[in-house]
């Protein structure tokens, strides 16, 4: 094992340590943001849309890379706070949204979607974009999400896929059973989710339900 891999996160998909675009580093890795954040644009608008981000509401963003998404969450309204395991990535979309960040509206920390540090019933959505494969735990990283949640929030989880996916994308789709698979564990964690088919993204979807005891 590499000094670069040891101690980095594991894919509970793929049972190996996170590296390259999973994990970005170092001078490499802020040109793989930046490429994350011009080639990805129509998957996080798309993503955008399934949040549907209202004033006022705080979401949580596990995983937002190059901070595209949070961008655009700021822009609905929202406050946002955003976990990710790149201290690479969490620096590049802090200078990315230094506004909002200033301003106090975007807090954005190196985390996980198993940890991500937020207290308990306290969020209006969660929101997960083409990183779920790189959760170390999926089921904990499920429950994790609808822990922070407040009675009623929403989750959203999304990959790439969908009925058109773009075409550097097509080598990393995910099978059917691993879609399945990732169902089940939001059922499991939620009580309820749908799989949802987009143009770009394959997503994940449920509630908080409005009265759910903690």
């Amino acid at each position: 094992m590499s000094e670069h891999t040891r101690g980095a996160p594991r894919s509970w998909l793929l049972d190996k340590p996170l590296t390259g675009f999973a994990l970005p580093t170092g001078r490499i890795g802020s040109l793989q943001g930046w490429l994350m954040g011009r080639l990805n644009g129509d998957e996080q608008s798309e993503a955008s849309t399934l949040l549907a981000a209202r004033p006022g509401e705080h979401v949580l963003e596990v995983g937002f890379g190059p901070g595209v998404l949070v961008e655009r969450t700021l822009a609905a309204g929202a406050r946002l706070t955003g976990v990710d395991p790149s201290p690479q990535m969490a620096a590049q979309a802090r200078r990315r949204n230094a506004a909002a960040v200033d301003a106090g509206l975007a807090d954005l920390r190196v985390g996980t979607a198993e940890h991500t540090g937020m207290p308990d019933g306290t969020l209006d959505a969660v929101v997960s974009v083409n990183n779920v494969p790189m959760w170390s735990d999926l089921d904990a990283g499920m429950r994790e999400l609808r822990r922070v949640l407040r009675p009623g929030g929403r989750a959203v989880v999304a990959w790439h896929g969908g009925s058109r996916p773009r075409f550097v994308a097509r080598r990393i789709l995910l099978p059917d059973d691993v879609l399945d698979r990732i169902l089940a564990s939001m059922r499991t964690a939620f009580g309820a989710a749908e799989l949802h088919r987009g143009d770009r993204l394959v997503a994940w979807l449920a509630h908080r339900a409005p009265s759910e005891p903690g």
